[in-house]
């Protein structure tokens, strides 16, 4: 009896709900052949889906360009600056005391390295400006944070700096050789001014811009003397710093140049220049300059692989 009072429950219940979507579903319209919609809503998920799966190609190909394109005015400038300079040497318009052909230029320089002439002067040359450079490092880090920190040191230090900087290099070097001799060491103390005045302004400048209100928080938690110079201060002024870590180590290679033009000794990159010079050999005297050259690409990328270390560090 329950079961047949359930099936006559169930039955009518069933048949009513069925009967209600066939109802609702008579309204509709029925599909056109070769006239169905498209899903919109499907079909723009569809669309950006794609979009978003080109994407990731799209920026590869949009970074491939960007480089090209800060590599290839560069290169077509020197493919311009080299084709002039080939065809002005080799059919005559410039005579070779004046401009060397590239090929002489490149014959002197693969000589000049198969001998190691140019590897024992390069080594002089940048035994002098390593040394000049970590010399005027020492100096003008502590001295241009006291000069940014004190303005008593500043009133006192700042004049002579300035006179310092205004009196060329090359007015300075006789007298150093004068007073100490020839060799290394008036070379070293040469490069060392050269390079010292831009990184006691740089470093001036970095601490000055530090942000008063890290300082005044920092003293607030307690922090005080060495731990603020090295966990706060020097931080902050790293950027700064690094800067002029980079000037100075290119700027060493010139104050070594300088020293070894005036000492006139018989070593050094500078040295080989004045020896083609006094011999008129303008095809080692331009493969010395190539060499100068690589030599400042390569301390440039010595202060790029110190900024990246910097900057994985702090």
């Amino acid at each position: 009896m329950s079961v047949t009072t359930s099936a006559t429950n169930d039955v009518p219940f069933e048949v009513r709900h069925y009967e209600h979507y066939a109802q609702k579903d008579a309204h509709l319209p029925l599909p056109v052949p070769g006239n169905e919609r498209v899903d919109t809503h499907s079909a723009t998920s569809t669309s950006s889906t794609a979009r978003n799966v080109r994407t990731p190609r799209t920026a590869r190909r949009l970074k491939a360009v960007e480089r090209l394109l800060s590599v290839a005015p560069p290169l077509v400038l020197a493919v311009l600056l080299l084709g002039s300079w080939y065809v002005g040497t080799t059919y005559g318009h410039v005579s070779s005391l004046i401009l060397p052909a590239p090929g002489d230029v490149l014959a002197a320089l693969f000589a000049g390295l198969n001998s190691g002439l140019f590897l024992t002067n390069a080594l002089v040359t940048i035994q002098e400006s390593l040394l000049g450079f970590l010399l005027a490092l020492g100096i003008a880090l502590p001295l241009g944070y006291g000069l940014a920190k004190s303005r008593l040191i500043a009133a006192a230090v700042q004049p002579y700096l300035a006179a310092g900087q205004a009196i060329p290099a090359i007015v300075i070097a006789p007298l150093l050789i004068l007073w100490l001799g020839y060799g290394l060491v008036p070379n070293l103390i040469l490069c060392m001014l050269v390079v010292l005045f831009p990184m006691v302004i740089t470093t001036v400048l970095g601490v000055q811009t530090i942000d008063q209100s890290l300082i005044d928080a920092a003293r607030v938690a307690g922090a005080k003397g060495w731990p603020m110079l090295v966990h706060i201060e020097f931080p902050l002024a790293l950027p700064a710093i690094l800067a002029a870590v980079r000037t100075g180590l290119t700027l060493s290679i010139t104050g070594a140049l300088v020293g070894e033009f005036v000492s006139g000794g018989d070593s050094g990159l500078g040295s080989l220049i004045l020896q083609a010079k006094d011999q008129f050999d303008m095809p080692l005297m331009f493969a010395t300059l190539l060499v100068l050259a690589a030599l400042a690409a390569f301390y440039y990328g010595l202060t790029w692989l110190l900024v990246r270390l910097a900057e994985a560090i702090y």
